[in-house]
């Protein structure tokens, strides 16, 4: 039942969907209770009571361990298709992306989720020969070798539509932020309010910073929907790795 609140298409269906949701809950603990009380040996009812009631509490841990994943599951599946549509044989496609738990406490990191390089563009180029040299100033990525699946130039700050910023969650070093707030939009599943981290695949943006410059870790997006990361000079792309 509650799985129906992501097909909410606004506010009132969200308000009518969570209120099903209530009275469900409320008629499946009273049932719960019931069933437990008869069905339940006398000394070990205690204990089947104690185990229903924790079952929200441990709902909520699970549901966090699996929204941590779920979103970069998605983005690798997306990977996947973009790369099997262009006729890649490789199958371990990882998007570069950057995931945090709820209260910001641990995450998974973007470096960590690509294997070991050496990676290759699309045309053969070396971009980093491994997750340090990748990290480091002496990596190979610029507009001329960050390339999409077809081997085509993405655009840049002073093009006629600019594309620049690339989605990853990551600080600098390829690791999940720990600048607080939502750096992520949402574990990648938010399509609305939000933000998240973006790096300039061409290197340059509004001033000659070195956030400005990075590749991975330069700021935060206007919000989370496909207009607001076009507002900022962005298109919704992520860097895909072979997990080699």
């Amino acid at each position: 039942m509650t799985g129906l609140s992501a097909f909410a298409w606004d506010w009132v269906s969200f308000a009518a969907l969570r209120l099903l949701v209530g009275v469900a809950i409320g008629s499946e603990w009273a049932t719960g209770a019931s069933i437990t009380a008869e069905l339940w040996p006398d000394k070990a009812r205690g204990k089947g009571a104690g185990l229903m009631q924790c079952g929200l509490g441990i709902g909520f841990f699970v549901a966090s361990l699996v929204w941590l994943f779920v979103g970069t599951l998605g983005a690798d599946a997306h990977c996947l298709a973009l790369a099997k549509a262009a006729g890649s044989a490789y199958t371990n496609w990882r998007a570069y992306l950057s995931t945090t738990l709820p209260a910001g406490d641990a995450g998974v990191n973007a470096r960590d989720r690509i294997g070991k390089g050496p990676w290759r563009n699309a045309k053969g180029v070396t971009v980093a020969k491994n997750v340090e040299d990748l990290h480091s100033s002496s990596n190979n990525i610029s507009k001329q070798t960050a390339l999409t699946e077809k081997g085509e130039a993405v655009s840049g700050r002073g093009d006629a539509v600019n594309m620049h910023d690339i989605l990853t969650g990551s600080d600098p070093a390829g690791n999940f932020s720990t600048a607080g707030g939502d750096t992520t939009c949402g574990n990648w599943t938010k399509s609305g309010e939000g933000s998240a981290i973006v790096g300039h695949h061409d290197l340059t943006g509004l001033k000659d910073t070195r956030h400005m410059k990075s590749w991975n870790s330069s700021h935060g997006s206007r919000g989370c929907s496909q207009d607001n990361l076009k507002a900022s000079g962005g298109a919704g792309l992520v860097y895909c790795f072979v997990a080699n």
